[in-house]
């Protein structure tokens, strides 16, 4: 098995790290030449997803990876990788045009909605498929404001969904990636094992 990792901008390392310490293979994704190598599945970190979204455009990749999430690549989207991966987005500032997004989620995240006050916190919640609570850290996070039948709701904190799947697309609110436990990459890890 071998990982594709979004490097653009964000926490990337910390999700090497991570794939790294449950002995799997993974990759950087900077350019166009980097994402025609062979791949099982796709990590979207969490940063600033407008400057991702940008560079996606500039670098000639957001067309590609598109296309393969719509052919069935799994992908797993953390925090600006969820708002990446939504169809629509509130939020964003109504005088600026709309940000490339790769939108193949069909729902609907609301940005920056845990506001200044709440912009990090953390705490435990149940995830579906996944047996206990999970820690969640969230930094200036998103929730899934909307979500389509097709759209599975994983985790929910304080009525909020802040983790969800679509068929081969997993995305988290928060940042599995900056704690010590692995239960959310093993289960997108399951994800592309069953493809």
């Amino acid at each position: 098995m071998r990982i594709a990792v979004l490097a653009l901008q964000g926490a990337f390392l910390e999700h090497e790290m991570l794939l790294n310490k449950l002995g799997v293979d993974c990759f950087e994704v900077r350019q166009l030449k980097d994402w025609q190598q062979e791949k099982d599945g796709l990590i979207i970190p969490g940063g600033e997803s407008t400057t991702q979204g940008k560079l996606l455009r500039e670098l000639g990749l957001l067309t590609p990876i598109r296309e393969a999430i719509e052919g069935g690549l799994p992908v797993f989207g953390t925090c600006a990788g969820l708002i990446l991966l939504s169809q629509k987005v509130e939020g964003n500032s109504p005088a600026a045009p709309e940000p490339p997004r790769i939108g193949t989620m069909s729902m609907t995240a609301a940005r920056n909605a845990y506001g200044r006050q709440l912009g990090s916190f953390h705490t435990e919640a149940s995830f579906k498929g996944i047996e206990g609570k999970i820690p969640m850290t969230f930094i200036r996070a998103p929730y899934i404001a909307h979500a389509s039948e097709d759209v599975e709701i994983l985790a929910t904190v304080d009525g909020r969904s802040v983790a969800a799947r679509q068929n081969n697309q997993l995305v988290t609110s928060f940042h599995p990636e900056l704690d010590m436990d692995t239960r959310v990459h093993e289960y997108f890890l399951k994800i592309v094992k069953a493809r």
